[in-house]
């Protein structure tokens, strides 16, 4: 690939990788719009330092790593900014006693099928109660259980200590919870 004309070497990637690099951020995301915004901020960015690359690696390669760094970035960003919820989740679910208040105890949760993550209603459910999760709070569900992260890595990368990690993912799985009673098993 000729990197002399920077603007039509990306443009030829940009035609080649864009719908694999969108569709690999939309894994790691499951929000349309932010995808599209780091696939596009991955392009600018292998703009602005093309004559970094020397073509001793695949451009997809290359791409898909600062791509790779883009949706870390995000993740920091949103776990330092986090959107807090007027009323706290502990308000709701507990009383001044630290106990479950009575409408608020978990339930068991029967599933005739075994199989709720092969469902695609529930999976839309369980999108759309992550995405009601704080900032913070997505993303640390979102690198533990749908990444695969472990522990330590997701505390280096979000810059936490492991103490804040496990109560955010309590706090998390208690919200998850609570937006699944409510919008799949009670309906």
């Amino acid at each position: 690939m000729d990197t002399s004309k920077p603007a039509a070497t990306i443009k030829c990637w940009v035609e080649l990788y864009s719908d694999s690099m969108y569709s690999w951020a939309l894994h790691k995301t499951s929000n349309k719009e932010m995808a599209e915004d780091l696939v596009q901020d991955t392009f600018m960015a292998a703009l602005q330092s093309i004559n970094n690359f020397k073509g001793e690696s695949n451009p997809k390669t290359w791409l898909f790593a600062i791509l790779k760094n883009k949706i870390n970035d995000h993740y920091r960003r949103s776990f330092r900014n986090p959107i807090i919820s007027d009323i706290s989740i502990f308000e709701t679910l507990f009383d001044s006693n630290d106990q479950w208040k009575d409408e608020h105890r978990p339930q068991w949760w029967a599933d005739e099928t075994g199989h709720l993550l092969d469902n695609d209603e529930f999976q839309q459910i369980l999108q759309n109660c992550m995405k009601k999760l704080p900032g913070n709070w997505f993303s640390a569900i979102q690198l533990k259980f749908m990444e695969e992260k472990n522990s330590e890595l997701i505390c280096q990368e979000l810059e936490i200590t492991p103490t804040n990690f496990w109560q955010i993912l309590h706090r998390a799985k208690l919200k998850l919870r609570k937006c699944l009673e409510l919008n799949w098993f009670k309906k």
